[in-house]
C-alpha cells in the first residue's frame, strides 16, 4: 500500500503547475493603441468595439461596412495582419 501512494504522490508532483493567469502586456516599443485606431480608420475600418495585448501583436473587434470584424495589428510596424468577419 505504501508503495502505491508513494507512486502516486510522484505522479502528482511530477505534473507541471498550473501559473496564474496573467493578461499581456503591451511591449515598451509597441505602437499606441491610438495608433492602432488611426491604422485601422484609415484603412477604412470603424471604430475599435474592443482591442488587447495578445500573443505578441495587438487584437481586437471593429467593424466595416456595418459589419463586425476582427483584426490583429502587427505592434512594431503597425500593418493589419488579420481582418476577417467575427463568427
Amino acid at each position: 500500500m505504501k508503495a502505491i501512494a508513494a507512486a502516486l504522490l510522484a505522479c502528482a508532483l511530477s505534473l507541471p503547475m498550473a501559473a496564474p493567469a496573467r493578461a499581456d502586456q503591451p511591449g515598451a516599443d509597441w505602437i499606441s493603441r491610438e495608433r492602432v485606431a488611426q491604422i485601422l480608420k484609415e484603412a477604412g475600418y470603424g471604430p475599435i468595439v474592443s482591442m488587447e495585448a495578445d500573443d505578441g501583436h495587438w487584437e481586437g473587434k471593429t467593424t466595416r461596412d456595418g459589419k463586425p470584424i476582427e483584426f490583429h495589428v502587427d505592434p512594431h510596424t503597425g500593418k493589419i495582419t488579420k481582418a476577417e468577419p467575427d463568427k
